[in-house]
């Protein structure tokens, strides 16, 4: 009886070993398929991502407290006190890091607004369309006049890139979407949002400088002006609007103060209670 009750309990000691060494197995090939499983899906992940535009600017980190420090402590150090530029980075990268460069949102950006909002003066603040390169050479010698770009928000984005990317590093260098790829790419939804708000701080009277030698038109309705500036003036702070028509020197010369688009731009200012005037190539 004895001998039967020992043999019993080596049958058993024998199918728990087993169990055991079976259940050990097939965790270990659980961990083994879970990672290869991974690693495929971030493959994957990484081969989808490569878009048609450049990739992030390197050492992003770097240039945008570069230029942050610069604009708070020697460009206009009464803002030293209450700008972090540390906090702006950090909160600039949490809006795209690790992110679909397609999925991005204006609410992603909006700790960032928070973040870099200073006051505009009145009868400072200056639109432009498809003039870029004249109407920053005149803000730079002209001081009584702001771009977006001359805010401490468009200053540190002025000419950068960046997108995110879902697998580590969550930064992709390589490729970022077009906005004909992707309407809600970060550039995208970062420039609206910025515009939006950069209108909503415009107060006395404002300017826009547009280009009357492009050929679809000085004022076009798709335009980041045209479809988000002009309709977030607030007609309780801003009195008037001065069209700047400005037509290249020895160009093509393809519309005036009288043209079409003007005079939708001048509906659409009318319709909002805004008075507006209209200069041929202003001096």
């Amino acid at each position: 009886m004895p001998f039967r009750q020992g043999s019993a309990r080596r049958r058993q000691r024998t199918v728990l070993l087993v169990g055991s060494v079976v259940v050990l197995v097939a965790l270990v090939l659980a961990v083994v398929l879970a990672s290869v499983l991974t690693h495929r899906k971030q493959d994957v992940s990484s081969t989808m991502m490569k878009w048609k535009d450049g990739g992030t600017t390197k050492n992003l980190q770097e240039v945008i407290l570069g230029r942050c420090y610069n604009y708070v402590t020697a460009r206009y150090p009464e803002l030293s006190k209450d700008k972090d530029c540390l906090k702006i980075w950090e909160s600039l990268k949490h809006a795209f890091i690790y992110k679909n460069p397609c999925n991005i949102t204006s609410e992603d950006y909006q700790p960032l607004m928070e973040l870099v909002h200073h006051p505009i003066p009145c009868n400072k603040s200056l639109f432009w369309s498809k003039t870029y390169d004249l109407v920053h050479r005149f803000t730079k010698c002209n001081q009584n006049f702001l771009t977006l770009e001359d805010t401490l928000l468009g200053y540190i984005a002025d000419g950068v890139s960046w997108c995110g990317d879902p697998s580590a590093p969550g930064i992709n260098y390589e490729s970022c979407p077009k906005r004909s790829e992707c309407e809600n790419n970060p550039m995208s939804v970062f420039w609206k949002t910025a515009s939006k708000m950069f209108a909503e701080l415009a107060c006395g009277v404002v300017q826009v400088m547009l280009n009357g030698s492009f050929e679809p038109g000085a004022f076009r309705n798709n335009s980041i002006f045209g479809s988000i500036e002009v309709f977030n003036l607030n007609p309780d702070k801003v009195s008037e609007v001065h069209i700047w028509l400005m037509q290249d020197i020895g160009g093509p010369r393809s519309e005036s103060c009288s043209g079409p688009s003007i005079a939708n731009l001048k509906n659409i200012l009318e319709g909002s209670n805004f008075k507006n005037t209209c200069e041929d190539n202003y001096r």
